[in-house]
């Protein structure tokens, strides 16, 4: 197994439970860019500090929002690939259907590759529904535009023999011949995002690891999809580094003070869907079966029902810890009790061979998280990992 620690680097001072909503809309007259300068900094300092333990890192990027004060994966991983030197990057993700340049993607990407000296992995997203307003883009067909970036980009990383022209149906270039290319021949590995077995196919096909983020046992659904395909199109078994699972992470001498801790995380689920009305499912961003059964059930784009492995409903943005371990959102407890979390984790969804574990979020501060980071990095990799 390989373990990535992950920060949406959030700005907690601006949150507020009773706001109507904490993206899009939200003055930015509440970010004092003091404080936001610190906190980055200190995330930078958490990412370099989990490298030297022996952790991957995970970046990713939103746009409007207190709760990721990250507009730009790119911008990131380029300080990450100076200031880290053994850790794996993952940019998870680039939104490639909320941009508009994926030549610049293309070249940014690759520098990132040069600095660090092949340490990148390429995530590419859809990008969330309520950052279409705010990328000027269209919700419909994201899919669509999602994979001809993509295509783009592993021509632009792959082509050696000088210009070449693209006229595809959403992007278009007279000559395109990117220095430098990426250290990696022929370009970084790729991963995908998804949180539907529907999608799951193109991602299997090119063999690509598949993420998803946050759906507990929904994962085995997710995974057995993919195994599916890779066995139709490959004609072996996938290997377990072909899937990816996010999830909260935290770790404490004691239960009380990791479940104290998780609590503080978990803000994120807690806040992460108080979205505006208008914003939280664009028309077209969705098929509309999808559309008519949120409607008909009475729940918002931000709502998030899961089952523990007993099979309660639980609605995470309500639950209790201990209910977010059971339905496997959240790890959390001295050293030994998420070790045994984790093993139970790969067992029950068949196997696999990357974590990204949230193990800052909220308000939890630099020495709770780099204690639980250290306690991590001492008492479990050693354990677990593997590459």
């Amino acid at each position: 197994m390989r373990f990535y620690h992950f920060t949406e680097q959030p700005y907690p001072d601006a949150w507020d439970p009773r706001a109507a909503s904490l993206r899009i809309t939200l003055p930015n007259a509440l970010c004092d860019p003091v404080t936001a300068s610190g906190l980055i900094n200190r995330y930078l300092d958490e990412w370099s500090f989990s490298d030297e333990l022996g952790f991957d890192i995970m970046v990713n990027e939103h746009h409007s929002t207190a709760t990721c004060l990250s507009p730009s994966v790119n911008l990131v991983l380029a300080m990450l690939a100076r200031g880290t030197s053994r850790a794996k990057l993952l940019a998870l993700g680039v939104p490639l259907a909320n941009r508009s340049d994926p030549l610049r993607i293309a070249e940014e990407l690759s520098v990132i590759d040069v600095v660090s000296k092949g340490r990148l992995e390429m995530g590419f997203v859809k990008g969330v529904p309520y950052e279409v307003a705010p990328a000027n883009s269209n919700p419909s067909r994201m899919m669509d535009r999602l994979w001809e970036s993509h295509d783009f980009i592993l021509k632009a990383m792959t082509h050696r023999d000088g210009p070449f022209n693209w006229e595809g149906e959403h992007f278009h270039y007279r000559s395109v011949n990117i220095w430098p290319r990426p250290y990696q021949d022929p370009h970084p590995p790729v991963w995908i995002t998804s949180l539907s077995p529907s999608s799951v196919r193109p991602v299997a096909e090119k063999g690509y690891v598949l993420a998803t983020f946050l759906n507990g046992l929904g994962a085995r659904t997710m995974f057995d999809a993919y195994r599916k395909v890779w066995a139709e199109t490959h004609e072996t078994p996938p290997p377990a580094d072909r899937f990816a699972y996010l999830a909260m992470c935290a770790v404490a001498d004691t239960e009380d003070e990791a479940l104290r801790r998780a609590h503080k995380i978990a803000g994120y689920v807690r806040t992460t869907g108080i979205v505006a009305e208008p914003f939280t499912l664009p028309p077209g961003y969705v098929a509309p079966q999808a559309v008519a059964a949120t409607l008909k059930h009475g729940k918002g784009a931000s709502h998030h029902t899961l089952t523990t492995a007993s099979g309660k409903a639980i609605d995470a943005t309500t639950a209790s810890m201990q209910d977010l371990i059971d339905a496997r959102l959240l790890f959390a407890g001295t050293p030994d009790q998420v070790h045994d979390q984790i093993v139970r984790f790969s067992d029950e969804v068949g196997g696999l061979g990357n974590f990204l574990m949230m193990m800052q979020g909220g308000d939890l501060s630099h020495a709770e998280t780099t204690n639980s980071i250290k306690l991590f990095g001492q008492n479990i990799l050693p354990r677990l990992k593997v590459g």
